[in-house]
């Protein structure tokens, strides 16, 4: 258990019997009654969001969460199946696992597979991952304003906006976090 001023964001917790990580949190004082905090709780089994107002003087418990580093080997029609870096073993998560993340996949990438108490609940991405783009459609002459951007396909089918100047064949970094290009590798 630890007092509830003692949270940060992307602490996994249990609040309500429910496995919730913390998305965002405020520290309220308000110049007439008592404190409060205001969490934005994602669930971790639903991917429901909630938003909650907590007294300061409560107790939540801390979910102990296990990661283990894998490796994406490939997709299998509905499933994504993975290779923990330690025990070699494979495992297959469904899409439904993995939710928004399984766009951002691609063969040999690097990731950590939480679990809780036995239980999958999900993966974390590198921040930023390197792609090769596989389409884009050409630059036209003479469109050149300073924030001009272009649809491009990437390796794994994932589509980004990039500057103009960017080809076929080349290869881009994208943030996970939003999908947005960050820049040439």
């Amino acid at each position: 258990m630890i007092n509830i001023n003692d949270i940060k964001n992307g602490m996994t917790v249990i609040v309500d019997g429910k496995l919730c990580v913390i998305v965002e949190f405020q520290h309220v004082k308000p110049g007439k009654g008592s404190p409060f905090v205001k969490m934005k709780l994602r669930n971790l089994r639903t991917g429901s969001i909630t938003v909650d107002t907590y007294n300061t003087n409560i107790k939540i418990e801390k979910a102990h969460v296990d990661k283990a580093k894998s490796q994406f080997l490939y997709e299998d029609g509905s499933n994504y199946v993975f290779m923990n870096n330690e025990t070699y073993d494979q495992m297959e998560l469904s899409k439904e696992t993995l939710g928004d993340t399984a766009k951002y996949l691609k063969e040999g990438l690097e990731i950590q597979i939480n679990s809780y108490e036995g239980e999958i609940i999900g993966i974390d991405l590198p921040e930023k991952v390197d792609y090769e783009v596989a389409s884009t459609e050409p630059a036209t002459k003479g469109n050149t304003t300073s924030s001009a951007m272009k649809d491009a396909t990437l390796e794994n089918g994932l589509v980004i906006k990039v500057p103009l100047f960017i080809n076929d064949g080349e290869t881009v970094t994208v943030s996970t976090i939003d999908g947005t290009y960050c820049g040439r590798a």
